[in-house]
């Protein structure tokens, strides 16, 4: 099973604190723990008594003569068919088989695990209907590292992530396929079975209890805010990076500056940077009048505007996420006062939209950072640095290619900003006649962030060179710390040499968020 395709923060350095599952939302940082880290999860106990008391309701429906839908009917475009009581087991079982029905490659171990705790936390919620079994079962796969396979196509955002959580559905009914806690792939009766895991045996309505939420794309989305948030910050450690060893101002960052326009998330890109280059010796170098030097390039001088404004579009996701959290996603649905109610909720297109306005933030910054490392080539726009940071012009190509790399995936990203939430397609004999595609914009996403991290990593092998070249001048403490992390696993200038495995090993501190670190352990919390 493949790990996660993007960042890969690290855990804390202690063991992961236990997640309580409970009738409340969980956070997008216990989604992350449970989900990445192994968090083990445990159940309230009080909620477990609201999920056996609404179970009854549902068994008390299941004996009225009247029908009621996924209790005594059919589903979708099957609603209208009444089931008779000795074939109502049998078709919450058809039901999950047939919905198992993914394609394609497997999908990353915690955007698994993602989607099986949160539709753990709406199960708990008294809401489904379901049995106080089911729950169990779901949380002991968890704790026992029981991946289900689930396939990356399949889902159409509606009603909810279907195929996805069939798939986790399948395998805790101890069929079809999952990865155990070493990632080997076995039947998921025989890892069930290893774990001492009874698989549950469905009752009325919880095929489709299992089946019906946005939990997939939620997920990734969680996944998506956390890992987004330590890309920006390591976005503005590349863009100081830059700015200093370009010889460009730090003044335009100047906290009043920023206030004539309040936008949040500019002020803490701004604030980040003058953090990343106070007293920076190189800077000072030509602050005095001799300068002649008006102003910095777009790529330079406004990166807090466009960082700040891909802040702005995360903490708008952020609340999109939190209200998801909150939900209880299920069709139909329990009631508070006890009804059993059809219902849209399942509808992705809350999350389908901020997944899709993330990618268009994640290409327009990673767009800029490769701007920024374009310039350090050009000897017309480099302030005095060798054509493409060659050791020897002419005979070296320096980092030609690094750019062309990161130019290829800005390219890509452009792409993958396309948005996929308003290419509805529909589905179910036309019951299901519009679609929000959330889970295919998820999946665009994770691949958007994996691209801005390489692009990110580029422009930091770039400017620490550059800071190499500008030499005997010192860079700032806060990038002089980065540039020693940097030399740590790449070597400094000189002639050319197999690039990609140094491309790669700064990826992994992007990635590992260890450059963030570095840059916090002179500056303190970074924003």
């Amino acid at each position: 099973m493949r790990t996660s395709s993007a960042v890969r923060s690290a855990p804390p350095g202690a063991a992961v604190p236990a997640v309580t599952i409970g009738a409340g939302p969980v956070s997008i940082g216990e989604v992350v723990s449970v989900a990445r880290w192994d968090a083990p999860v445990v159940l309230d106990p009080a909620a477990l008594d609201d999920v056996a008391a609404s179970r009854e309701i549902v068994e008390a429906l299941a004996t009225d003569p009247e029908p009621h839908y996924g209790i005594s009917t059919g589903f979708g475009a099957l609603a209208t068919t009444f089931i008779n009581e000795d074939r109502r087991a049998q078709l919450q079982v058809s039901l999950i088989r047939s919905h198992a029905a993914g394609s394609g490659a497997v999908v990353e171990r915690e955007v698994v695990r993602a989607l099986m705790l949160l539709r753990l936390s709406t199960l708990i919620t008294g809401r489904t209907g379901v049995q106080v079994g089911t729950v169990e079962t779901y949380a002991a796969m968890l704790n026992a590292g029981i991946t289900p396979v689930v396939r990356e196509y399949g889902s159409l955002g509606c009603s909810g992530d279907l195929a996805p959580l069939a798939h986790c559905a399948l395998a805790a009914m101890g069929e079809g396929e999952v990865a155990d806690r070493d990632g080997v792939i076995r039947p998921a009766a025989e890892a069930l079975a290893a774990a001492g895991i009874t698989p549950v045996r469905l009752a009325e309505k919880e095929g489709l209890a299992l089946i019906n939420g946005t939990d997939g794309m939620l997920g990734m989305l969680a996944l998506a805010i956390h890992d987004l948030r330590m890309l920006l910050t390591t976005a503005d450690i590349a863009a100081g990076l830059s700015v200093e060893s370009l010889l460009g101002t730090d003044a335009v960052f100047a906290a009043d500056l920023q206030a004539l326009r309040p936008q949040a998330g500019q002020a803490d890109s701004a604030a980040n940077l003058r953090a990343i280059l106070h007293e920076s010796p190189i800077v000072a170098s030509h602050r005095g009048p001799e300068c002649t030097r008006v102003q910095d390039a777009y790529s330079l001088r406004c990166a807090p505007q466009v960082h700040g404004a891909a802040r702005d579009t995360i903490d708008h996701a952020a609340v999109i996420a939190s209200r998801e959290l909150a939900s209880a996603i299920d069709n139909p649905v329990l009631t508070l006062d006890g009804r059993v109610e059809s219902n849209g909720n399942f509808h992705g297109a809350p999350i389908g939209y901020v997944l899709d306005f993330l990618a268009i933030a994640v290409a327009d910054v990673a767009s800029m950072s490769e701007r920024r490392t374009d310039r350090f080539l050009d000897p017309s726009r480099n302030q005095g640095l060798p054509p493409f940071l060659a050791h020897e012009v002419g005979v070296d190509s320096g980092l030609m290619i690094a750019q062309y790399t990161a130019a290829g995936i800005v390219s890509e990203l452009k792409r993958l900003a396309a948005p996929a939430s308003v290419d509805s397609i529909p589905s179910s004999a036309m019951q299901e006649d519009h679609v929000s595609m959330g889970w295919a914009a998820a999946r665009k996403l994770r691949k958007a962030i994996d691209g801005l991290s390489r692009v990110l990593a580029i422009e930091i092998v770039t400017a620490t060179r550059a800071i190499d070249l500008r030499g005997p001048l010192l860079p700032a403490a806060a990038t002089g710390a980065v540039h020693r992390l940097v030399r740590g696993v790449v070597d400094g200038p000189g002639p050319d040499r197999f690039l990609s495995p140094e491309i790669e090993s700064v990826v992994e501190l992007v990635q590992s968020g260890r450059i963030v670190a570095a840059a916090m352990e002179v500056t303190g919390e970074l924003r």
